[in-house]
């Protein structure tokens, strides 16, 4: 029962709610978008919804766990002068860069549903377990405090061998409620830049929304990243529907040599929070990548929208027409923005 309580991080106390509200992104109570957007459904649509989330189940889950890469410390940590990059599904990639591990949105778990009365399993297995072979973490990254993203357990298990966190504006109570010290825990507002010894971090604008409880919602920001080195500007999107800030983030920082592309968990339920396929192309060349990767997939069913295989294969579609250069690495493969991976490794799966 301790645990379920920890699972809802920090309140958005007083103090912190005046923190927020010097941000100029913080309006009428909470973080906004920058466009008009609509976070949920009508009240109306929740029983139809429901009911298509607990009964359309053809094809959402492989029906065997999906295998992992194992992890090869000795040649992810050794000397390159360009990014490594190792995806573990949905939103999580363990980064080598300039000598420094960096790790995004380390939700490692088996279950994104904690706190709920169905749980969410993950597509592989035994995934916290990769935590013990991974390197020390001179920065952890959070781009929101969703439950597929900001993780308790991923969390505990970190603490013991993270240097730094750099996190959504608003995320740190969270951090600090499970132990994490304040001194360790940077927090970043849209278009905010930290240096990180050779890397130019800066966080992106993206139109979503967050939340952990029932009345925390939007009490947090939401965002992407940047990393930009003398050698290379990667762009990891981070969630959020279509809008113009793409071309923004773009003429501000871009163009990319590579950008991994949220894609995955779409539904035309949820259409302004999240990517479809050809949105997320068309994102990226908004933003000038020369070469980007689906993300948000591979991990967990949490839309009866498509079949767990279909983000991947529209991508690719989607980026033939486009004429966008794109990389499908296996979980756990590591490789670099060079790297080709083109091949539809899931169509092996069923």
């Amino acid at each position: 029962m301790q645990t379920f309580f920890k699972q809802f991080g920090g309140k958005a106390t007083p103090e912190w709610i005046r923190r927020y509200e010097q941000s100029p992104n913080w309006r009428n109570g909470c973080f906004q978008n920058l466009e008009p957007t609509r976070l949920t459904p009508p009240l109306t649509d929740f029983p139809r919804i429901i009911y298509r989330q607990l009964a359309v189940r053809q094809g959402r889950q492989p029906r065997q766990p999906l295998p992992v890469v194992p992890f090869d410390k000795s040649a992810f940590l050794a000397p390159a002068e360009k990014a490594r990059f190792i995806w573990y599904g949905h939103s999580v990639v363990l980064m080598r860069m300039l000598g420094k591990t960096l790790l995004i949105d380390p939700m490692l778990g088996p279950d994104t549903s904690p706190i709920a009365p169905v749980p969410t399993r993950r597509f592989s297995a035994h995934t916290l377990e990769l935590i013990d072979d991974f390197p020390e973490i001179d920065l952890l990254l959070l781009t929101h405090d969703h439950y597929d993203h900001l993780d308790y357990a991923s969390i505990q298990k970190l603490k013991s061998k993270t240097r730094r966190y750099m996190v959504a504006l608003g995320v740190k109570r969270h951090l600090l409620s499970w132990g994490v010290p304040a001194d360790l825990i940077t927090e970043l507002d849209w278009w905010d830049v930290e240096e990180v010894e050779g890397i130019r971090i800066t966080f992106t604008p993206t139109r979503h929304f967050s939340g952990r409880g029932l009345n925390d919602r939007c009490k947090t920001l939401w965002g992407g990243w940047v990393f930009h080195t003398a050698e290379e500007k990667i762009w990891f999107s981070g969630d959020g529907g279509y809008g113009q800030h793409f071309q923004e983030i773009g003429a501000r920082l871009g163009p990319f040599d590579f950008a991994m592309m949220e894609c995955g968990q779409y539904n035309h339920d949820w259409h302004d929070i999240h990517l479809f396929p050809h949105e997320a192309v068309q994102a990226a060349q908004d933003a000038g990548a020369q070469k980007a990767m689906p993300v948000h997939w591979g991990a967990f069913d949490l839309s009866y929208q498509h079949s767990w295989k279909e983000p991947p294969a529209a991508f690719v579609q989607a980026a033939r027409e486009k004429q966008l250069d794109y990389a499908l690495p296996p979980l756990g493969n590591m490789f670099q923005v060079a790297s080709v991976m083109r091949e539809s490794w899931w169509d092996q799966y069923e």
